[in-house]
């Protein structure tokens, strides 16, 4: 019985660590954005660098924030953080963030995905890096725009995950 109540006791642990090592990993990515984004200084913008600072702050809400985080990215990492409770191994354990982002432990072609996504991100931050203000500031507005939706989404979907019967999104484990 004791050996049942460390098990269950250790799968919560797993499930917060990956909870909060995947908030994290968002949280300090958007508090790194920010600092480079509030530099822009929005009295000197022209007319073109609103329109376009505009249109990239809606783009980024709707196809990161919306399409990317809260149909896809959010729901599979609520579940395999409720996966964590009950389905507890040592790796699983130790690297609960990067299981609960899908890095490993999951169908082949998600891997790739991840693994080539995190590519594509790597090359684009790279990129944006060397653009001169107010250009960088705006790309990086948009991108905290999305990913601050995605935190959210991830927060709400893992909540409910977690404290709720109804959450059946599947958490894309190979059995």
């Amino acid at each position: 019985m004791a050996l049942f109540g460390i098990k269950i006791m250790l799968g919560r642990v797993a499930a917060f660590w990956g909870f909060v090592g995947v908030c994290l990993f968002l949280g300090s990515a958007i508090a790194k954005l920010s600092v480079i984004a509030v530099q822009i200084d929005f009295n000197a913008l022209t007319i073109w660098q609103w329109a376009v600072m505009c249109t990239w702050i809606v783009f980024m809400a709707y196809f990161e924030g919306y399409k990317g985080f809260q149909q896809s990215f959010s729901p599979r990492v609520a579940s395999r953080v409720r996966y964590l409770l009950k389905n507890l191994t040592p790796l699983r354990f130790l690297l609960a963030p990067l299981f609960c982002l899908g890095f490993f432990d999951a169908e082949r072609k998600r891997i790739i995905f991840i693994f080539c996504l995190t590519a594509g991100i790597m090359l684009i931050v790279s990129l944006v890096k060397h653009m001169p203000m107010p250009w960088r500031g705006i790309m990086d507005i948009g991108v905290v725009v999305g990913l601050s939706w995605g935190l959210t989404s991830v927060v709400l979907f893992s909540l409910k995950a977690l404290f709720t019967k109804s959450f059946n999104y599947p958490a894309g484990v190979p059995e």
